[in-house]
């Protein structure tokens, strides 16, 4: 890592992955600004757990306005950032899985895209993607131990296919670079060895 330099780093996950805490952890390391994603102010959350299939669409454009804002201001910055779950998840993971699952109508998920790709092309990507890779059980796991109530009634089969989509995307993202993190085994939260790791692992990506 250059000193004096802006990095621009996203940490993506599934939903429990530790993103959020990870994410305030490196900002506190080295002194970054961090961007987290709109959830307990998020008005329309909990209606779609309740209803993913009414509420699909709505959600899905209410988090690309919500990053959108949030990357333009990251790029206007000078400050080195750190930002939770990247805008290009958006699309790539919780839109075309819920249009996959029949709960965003195929004339939504469609204009949703056009609206994603026009509004992309002109943002500048991270340098940095920081996946955390998680198996099914773990994230279920986190999900039920972090005990948000609109969370606890997230299907298994919800959190499978995001686990897919994650997968594919991972191996085909080419926008920058992207470091991997097998954390079903890793506390970087409690325990300072496995958080240095992914540090050691971020500083060698930057270099």
């Amino acid at each position: 890592m250059k000193k004096g330099k802006k990095y621009f780093i996203s940490v993506a996950g599934n939903i429990g992955s530790g993103k959020s805490s990870l994410t305030r952890m490196i900002a506190k390391e080295f002194s970054w600004a961090p961007y987290f994603e709109s959830v307990q102010d998020n008005p329309y959350l909990s209606d779609f757990y309740e209803d993913m299939k009414r509420w699909s669409f709505q959600l899905q454009v209410y988090f690309l306005s919500h990053r959108f804002h949030t990357h333009k201001k990251i790029i206007a910055s000078r400050k080195s950032v750190i930002q939770d779950r990247s805008i290009y998840e958006d699309v790539e993971i919780f839109a075309r899985n819920l249009y996959l699952m029949g709960r965003m109508e195929k004339r939504d998920y469609n204009n949703y895209r056009a609206l994603f790709y026009e509004m992309v092309s002109y943002l500048k990507p991270p340098d940095l993607v920081v996946y955390l890779k998680a198996d099914v059980k773990t994230l279920l796991k986190q999900i039920k131990l972090r005990g948000r109530d609109f969370e606890q009634s997230i299907e298994k089969k919800y959190i499978e296919r995001l686990n897919r989509s994650y997968k594919k995307w991972i191996s085909s993202y080419r926008l920058g670079k992207v470091l991997v993190i097998e954390s079903d085994d890793l506390d970087f939260v409690n325990n300072p060895e496995h958080f240095k790791m992914i540090i050691n692992s971020i500083k060698k990506n930057l270099a």
